[in-house]
């Protein structure tokens, strides 16, 4: 069972009346000081020298917090504590991994959900086995039990439970898991995070019903390069010479924007305060929009390949250029909206479910060379690629997925050019797409972006098609 591949489906929930509504929210108010008392005698262990966080005793927390939040919700918080220390301790190995360049930095570990003086986190968990959904279309509901003391000071009647009303879709098929339940204090909103573990076969099946096309194997494959960036969050190349990018600077202004309200907000805050409701709800939609324009390109990005029969896709491997650039703004970009290892994983996740198979290699110094003829003597601004020696003139990345592409395959069709100086338009040679908050639409800006022959030359910049 452990093998199996788990999604998450994710919800809002509001409690039926105002009795669960209390009677939830002291249940929530109850899990994280038991967290937090486990973690503390997990972090004694781990800062004395001869100290193991395993052999951290807690079972005797249970007595207090069982008749708030039941035995099963105890052990459940207990095991969630161990998958965090778990995951400190395998970044910690990749840490002091020299040939390692995902993890850097030393991680801390695992910290509290908050403290008595400031307020605590609600966060709750209920065993996969201990709730139960009812979907209808006119109200799908989530029930799940509490503590005894919590049942009788709300009045409960036998086999009682909290009911939530639950808004949103399953998108994911298959045996519960654990449920946890995050209030957002200052949204004023509860989420479900509702994992389900699913059988190979139907994740495939799941997810390629999402899909208009699907993989064929038994045809032709192909493969791609992609170019991720913050200006552009996807660049993509394909063998047979097809291309598309997706516009991302609009975002990225907009992601500015909110952050510069933030910083506003924050020089505003007592000396002692760092956050506020009002900075959060910003900080947390900054987040949102951030990932849904780039969840919902990893998406279409996916459906074009299908639709082109891809079957193995290259993605460069920044991670040691990044963690270096002298730019404070690149850095912006690339750590705080691009979140260039977040994208990646998104991009294997969706990828690998319908059967492409996603390659990491080396990116540097991929956009330093002319993709066409070899040269060296290139130069770019912005979105700008140019070849001095064959006067090639194309868009930045699309030159950059093309190298990337050449140096697994070899020779290939000559791609689409994308120039970054023409209107940008969805011709079949080649698109661009951008981003209207909602989905990815053709970027039309009144003139057709030009291509050139499959196996020519580009022409010098001067007599190029206007």
């Amino acid at each position: 069972m452990s093998d199996r591949p788990q999604r998450t489906n994710t919800y809002t929930a509001d409690p039926v009346n105002d009795r669960y509504r209390e009677c939830l929210f002291d249940w929530l108010a109850a899990h994280a000081p038991l967290w937090n008392q486990i973690n503390y005698r997990r972090r004694q262990q781990y800062f004395d020298e001869d100290g193991d966080v395993w052999d951290a005793e807690y079972t005797d927390l249970y007595e207090q917090y069982v008749p708030l939040l039941g035995k099963a919700t105890c052990q459940q918080l207990a095991r969630k504590n161990s998958d965090a220390w778990r995951s400190h301790f395998e970044l910690l190995s990749l840490s002091r991994d020299e040939s390692n360049q995902a993890v850097t930095e030393k991680p801390s570990p695992p910290g509290y959900w908050g403290n008595r003086d400031d307020g605590y986190d609600l966060h709750g968990l209920v065993r996969n086995d201990l709730y139960d959904f009812d979907w209808n279309e006119d109200k799908s509901t989530v029930e799940f039990g509490v503590g005894d003391v919590l049942e009788d000071r709300y009045d409960f009647d036998h086999n009682e439970r909290v009911t939530l009303e639950v808004r949103g879709n399953p998108q994911w098929r298959g045996d519960d898991s654990r449920l946890e339940l995050i209030y957002e204090e200052h949204a004023e909103t509860l989420r479900v995070q509702h994992p389900v573990r699913i059988q190979p076969d139907d994740l495939k099946e799941q997810r390629q019903a999402a899909f208009t096309h699907t993989l064929n194997t038994e045809n032709t494959t192909h493969s791609a390069a992609i170019d991720v960036g913050a200006n552009n969050t996807l660049a993509v190349v394909t063998e047979t010479g097809d291309t598309t990018v997706y516009h991302a600077r609009p975002e990225f202004e907009r992601f500015q924007q909110q952050s510069e309200r933030i910083a506003t907000l924050q020089a505003g805050l007592p000396d002692d305060q760092y956050t506020s409701k009002q900075i959060q709800r910003v900080f947390d939609a900054r987040s949102r929009q951030r990932d849904h324009s780039r969840d919902a390109a990893v998406k279409h990005v996916a459906e074009w390949l299908l639709e082109r029969n891809i079957d193995t896709v290259y993605i460069g491997d920044l991670t040691a250029v990044l963690s270096t650039h002298w730019s404070t703004d690149v850095n912006e970009k690339t750590h705080a909206f691009w979140s260039h290892r977040q994208l990646i994983a998104r991009i294997k996740l969706t990828l690998g479910d319908i059967g492409i198979t996603v390659m990491e290699t080396d990116e540097y110094d991929s956009s330093s060379e002319c993709p066409s003829c070899g040269s060296a003597a290139v130069t770019r601004s912005g979105d700008s690629f140019r070849c001095e020696a064959c006067d090639l003139a194309a868009h930045a990345d699309v030159a950059g997925a093309w190298n990337l592409l050449q140096s697994e395959v070899g020779p290939m069709a000559r791609p689409a050019a994308l120039s970054a100086e023409r209107g940008r338009d969805a011709p079949h040679e080649g698109a661009y797409w951008q981003w209207n908050d909602h989905e990815w639409t053709p970027a039309d800006f009144g003139e057709q972006s030009w291509s050139v022959d499959q196996t020519s030359v580009s022409e010098p910049a001067s007599s190029q098609p206007g």
